[in-house]
């Protein structure tokens, strides 16, 4: 892998990932940008103890341009765009219209493949890797940055998630903080510690779904499943059989095994709801330990970085062809999940549809 840092015409970084170490990235950003202003803040809420992040500059940003004025495509011509060279393996930059920035933390887009009518369930697997090298990089490039607490990979696919641009993409949140969703595993990883004498919870978690009716797939260092209580109609979670707190503590078998399995899951999951179903609006997300010092949490033991287990969850509102599951009054407005789907129904057709 090469990597080429450079800078946009506004000033915003971008980082080329390549699969060939000659190659040279030297095209200048022609575009008459000026300096990217936003208002992002993040406010705490005095009720619930969690973050929200206000950034009505978001408002102007780009929505559903025709794929010829696609910024995410290579530029072409006078054909202009985020990415200033005629071609590129993976592409990371600053976002445009950031939800997060300056002490507020950073957000980045990553573009997996130049090809605007690809996805990422038709990468090859070289081109996986490198996806995996480009998260883990940032990771560690962003954990550096002062107001960086937690770094967050993930990727929104399908208009009905709201995407805004139909080329392959993802993106990067590096938070001020820890997220409340990572806050309340650590405080069911920390109680199940104390409860058990020093047990870990992830990995009592896997022992028991390795054994169990859920099992979707497992490899020689991953395991996928759909857990116990899936609040989606169809989830997966993807774990390394070796636990380590975030993508920086996978080792090369790990690293090697990862693209056919993960690309295996994505292919499963658009043959769930038959032949002739348009792709499956999926979310893909990371969950990695936060950086610096956990503090204890509801006056159960300590926990530290290495007691949390990087896992990727993988899951779709699609609940059935032609049907989303929404978000109503129970889920939005108590957080209590009401799923139509049997985890274990779920389970049996994602082993199914395996290629």
């Amino acid at each position: 892998m090469k990597k080429t840092s450079t800078r946009l015409a506004d000033g915003r970084e971008l980082i080329y990932y390549d699969l060939r170490d000659d190659t040279v990235r030297d095209a200048v950003d022609r575009r008459p940008l000026e300096r990217t202003v936003t208002t992002s803040q993040v406010r705490r809420d005095p009720l619930l103890g969690d973050s929200v992040a206000i950034a009505s500059h978001r408002q102007g940003r780009t929505y559903h341009p025709p794929a010829d004025e696609c910024p995410l495509c290579p530029s072409e011509g006078d054909r202009l765009s985020e990415i200033p060279d005629s071609s590129y393996d993976v592409a990371v930059f600053e976002n445009r219209f950031p939800s997060l920035a300056g002490d507020s933390g950073r957000c980045e887009v990553v573009c997996f493949t130049s090809d605007h009518n690809s996805s990422f369930a038709d990468l090859t697997e070289e081109q996986t890797r490198l996806v995996l090298e480009a998260w883990t990089d940032r990771t560690s490039e962003l954990s550096h940055l002062p107001s960086v607490e937690q770094v967050f990979c993930f990727e929104n696919r399908g208009a009905e998630i709201g995407v805004t641009l139909g080329h392959p993409h993802g993106q990067i949140y590096a938070y001020p903080f820890t997220t409340p969703r990572t806050a309340l595993m650590l405080r069911s990883v920390a109680a199940h510690k104390e409860a058990t004498g020093g047990e870990n919870l992830f990995d009592d978690i896997l022992e028991k779904e390795l054994a169990g009716e859920r099992l979707v797939l497992a490899t020689d260092h991953w395991v996928a499943f759909v857990p116990y209580a899936a609040h989606w109609p169809y989830e997966v979670h993807l774990y390394p059989r070796r636990r380590v707190p975030d993508l920086l503590g996978l080792d090369e078998e790990a690293r090697t095994e990862f693209p056919k399995v993960y690309l295996e899951l994505l292919r499963r999951f658009d043959r769930i709801f038959g032949e002739g179903e348009p792709p499956t609006p999926y979310i893909a997300a990371w969950h990695q330990a936060p950086f610096g010092t956990l503090e204890e949490f509801d006056g159960a033991a300590a926990v530290n970085r290495d007691d949390f287990a990087l896992h990727l969850e993988l899951f779709t509102i699609r609940r059935t062809s032609g049907k989303l599951k929404f978000l109503a009054g129970s889920e939005s407005g108590m957080s209590v999940f009401i799923n139509d789907i049997q985890p274990e129904s779920a389970a049996q057709r994602l082993r199914e549809v395996a290629s």
